[in-house]
């Protein structure tokens, strides 16, 4: 049995650490195990180009052109993505875009979608 704590989603015992996150293989749910257990639990406020809040499952279209890095794609103005995962960092959107796959963008580049 691992020294771990179990996962705070779905109560597995399961979990690993991999970094510094723990790990469920149960549910895909990563968390951070730190000493203040309140912070871990506020999620991540990310704002889209017009300063709308974006949450995990929205839709959103680009506002720029970008080059895909490491190929000769470029997504276009107005291509729909879906937002898969908010995370901290530099590139704060985890997201599926059509015909490309998945991959993560600056939400300084999207705007949310109405429909």
């Amino acid at each position: 049995m691992s020294s771990f704590p179990p996962c705070p989603k779905c109560h597995s015992p399961f979990t690993y650490e991999d970094l510094d996150l723990l790990v469920c293989p149960e549910c895909a749910h990563e968390w951070r195990q730190a000493a203040d257990q309140s912070q871990t639990d506020e999620p991540v406020k990310v704002k889209d180009a017009n300063g709308n809040d974006l949450f995990e499952g929205d839709n959103a279209t680009l506002i720029k052109d970008l080059k895909v890095k490491g190929s000769s794609n470029v997504l276009k103005i107005g291509t729909k993505i879906k937002i898969t995962r908010i995370v901290d960092g530099d590139h704060n959107i985890d997201c599926r875009v059509d015909k490309i796959g998945e991959m993560m963008l600056k939400s300084e580049f999207v705007k949310k979608a109405t429909a």
